[in-house]
């Protein structure tokens, strides 16, 4: 299907850029330093068609994007200088975080990543003295191999090995964790004028380089397979950094003149950030990252429906474009450049202290760099990830009026109007060591939202599952409690609505109604999931894929997760992420429960993926009214 050139339009005006169709694929430029320059536009993706065009334009105008953007006004967010060589533009690094690297001009010949920099690379050298293996053992390999090149910096850009990997699936062994170091067939910096001794011919009449342009902007995803295939890993961790990063780095940074409560309780973005065109799945082939329930392809088109999506096969057929018909170390090679690419690996996330020491989630280092550099906007109600999960909302057809917060704006000036957080708080001018208002996430924060219209207990249960299933008479205690809670709380709230009408108190606050919804999600359509999700105040159910439901939530006072493990049993996935969408996330074991600060230590005993999990209903009873009720 040919692409639109209008736009098309969304539930929120915001989304329009981050959502537009894409009119330009692959553009292969001839640069010419004449008056104009054609210009042809062709398709080298399988999964889409485009039609082939001709036009003539101006070298200034081969910069612009199809949107209306232009790279200078991109340049201008990120605060880079535009590069005045057209030709050969070196490569700017406009944001970074551990395994998450944001390139103005990146480019790749024969499936190395090349980035052009005047910067000296300097790579450690084992026979230095201080390079030992006892004193720097990082540098070994488990059978002696060098694993220095990974650690290769060129001024101010990162090590190598903190922006790229092999790529390959990732295995907890010595010898795997070796096999992902980077080499440089994966990543090199090169000087600009090495670069145009090998790509270009500057010493013609006709100055020309044999640059092949992808125009757009572009996702290369360095993952295996291995986690694409599983919904919460693609979209909770590997999308949700993809959001909190992209739409975080053309944000300015925050100044201690603006409304904090705007900035952090708000969900409209600071700046329309620059579309994404293209997603290239690097290691994956058109199954690889499809999950068997679909939910995977579900997202991808109601969340981003103008994306094109490239595979390994899209891939490799750019790596032969740029060395079939020249020879070996003659000049010139050809080479393709992505204008404005996002770099993301999971293995070099994994390298970074948040991911590999504290979350084992690579969306959080994407995430806690933002907000620590104070370009993370609506931290307190997931603002940053507000434009996806609208359009998810919009695509299911959830009602907005339902179940609690929506506009994040509003939620700020009630906030404000109400007192119970002011601009001079404390909290929200904590100093932090990089960024003055970079603020974390917090109870009291959560605690100054609105309450939800409803109160909606939703219990996802396994019990049909594969395995990692309560025991049979738990569940059914857990759901007898539920539904004795919110008969009880309905009860109480009648009494108290009867009482007021008889004393005339019209003004008396009356606590929202309660409900439970008992749900199987392998019986329900994504749409209804998406629904049930959006209403959802209290989201309950043993670890597993159907939590992941809680990045549809709306954000409320009380808005929370409860996830049951096998004691002693603990995982971060859905810990940090509700974390980071500003809401509570308990974990219970059997009658027991811990909440931040107290996390848990990771913990797969041999019961974790059983189906003989214990759970006590009255104790998880216990903890949702509490909850509710304001007491924890």
């Amino acid at each position: 299907m040919c692409p639109s050139k209008s736009p098309v339009s969304h539930p929120a005006s915001f989304l329009l850029p981050a959502l537009t169709i894409l009119s330009t694929v692959n553009q292969q430029v001839n640069h010419v330093l004449a008056e104009t320059a054609t210009v042809t536009t062709t398709a080298t993706a399988r999964t889409t068609i485009t039609a082939t065009t001709t036009r003539t334009t101006t070298e200034t105008q081969t910069a612009k994007l199809p949107e209306g953007w232009s790279y200078d006004e991109v340049d201008k967010l990120a605060g880079v200088v535009s590069p005045r060589d057209k030709l050969l533009p070196p490569t700017s690094l406009l944001a970074h975080a551990p395994g998450w690297t944001l390139f103005r001009n990146l480019y790749m010949y024969n499936n190395t990543l090349y980035i052009v920099t005047d910067d000296t690379p300097v790579t450690p050298s084992r026979s230095d003295p201080e390079n030992s293996r006892d004193r720097k053992p990082d540098y070994y390999g488990p059978h002696g191999e060098d694993l220095t090149y990974g650690y290769t910096k060129a001024g101010d850009w990162p090590e190598i090995r903190r922006m790229t990997s092999s790529g390959g699936s990732a295995v907890n062994s010595p010898e795997n964790i070796a096999e992902r170091e980077p080499r440089p067939q994966y990543m090199q910096f090169i000087s600009t004028k090495e670069a145009r001794r090998r790509w270009g011919n500057l010493e013609a009449q006709e100055k020309q380089t044999t640059v092949m342009v992808a125009q757009g902007n572009s996702l290369l995803f360095n993952d295996p397979s291995q986690f694409l295939r599983h919904y919460y890993h693609f979209v909770a961790e590997l999308f949700f950094g993809v959001q909190a990063f992209w739409n975080s780095a053309f944000n300015p940074t925050l100044t201690n003149s603006e409304s904090t409560l705007a900035a952090h309780f708000g969900t409209a973005q600071a700046t329309n950030p620059p579309p994404i065109h293209r997603a290239i799945f690097i290691h994956s082939n058109a199954d690889g990252w499809r999950d068997n329930p679909g939910f995977n392809r579900y997202f991808l088109r109601a969340a981003y429906p103008s994306l094109t999506v490239e595979h390994e096969e899209d891939w490799q057929d750019r790596v032969k474009a740029t060395i079939e018909g020249v020879a070996p170390g003659t000049s010139p090679e050809r080479v393709w450049r992505f204008p404005l690419a996002l770099l993301t690996d999971r293995s070099a996330s994994h390298r970074g202290v948040i991911c590999g020491s504290q979350t084992q989630r690579t969306a959080a280092e994407a995430w806690d760099h933002m907000r620590k550099v104070g370009k993370l906007r609506g931290i307190h109600v997931g603002g940053w990830w507000a434009p996806v999960r609208e359009a998810i909302w919009k695509f299911a057809g959830v009602n907005p009026k339902e179940g609690g917060v929506v506009d994040g704006e509003q939620v700020a000036l009630v906030v404000q109007r109400d007192g119970k957080l002011k601009e001079n708080d404390p909290h929200l001018a904590h100093a932090h060591a990089v960024a003055p208002l970079a603020i974390d996430v917090g109870d009291e924060y959560q605690a100054a939202l609105p309450m939800p219209t409803e109160v909606v207990i939703t219990y996802i249960s396994r019990q049909s599952a594969r395995n990692r299933k309560l025991l049979k008479e738990d569940h059914q205690l857990l759901v007898e409690s539920m539904e004795d809670l919110v008969k009880r709380k309905n009860t109480e709230r009648e009494a108290l609505v009867t009482k007021n009408k008889r004393l005339g108190t019209k003004k008396a606050e009356v606590p929202p109604p309660w409900s439970f919804d008992l749900l199987e999600a392998e019986h329900l359509s994504k749409d209804e999931q998406v629904r049930a999700a959006a209403r959802t105040t209290i989201l309950l159910g043993v670890h597993g894929n159907g939590l992941s439901s809680l990045i549809w939530m709306k954000p409320t006072r009380v808005s929370s997760v409860i996830e049951i493990f096998c004691p002693p049993g603990f995982a971060h996935d859905y810990w940090w992420t509700t974390r980071s969408l500003g809401m509570r996330h308990w974990a219970m074991w059997n009658d027991t429960s811990k909440t931040w600060p107290e996390k848990p230590e990771v913990s797969y005993p041999e019961c974790f993926q059983r189906d003989e999990i214990p759970v006590h209903g009255p104790a998880v009873a216990k903890l949702i009214e509490d909850r509710v009720d304001g007491k924890l």
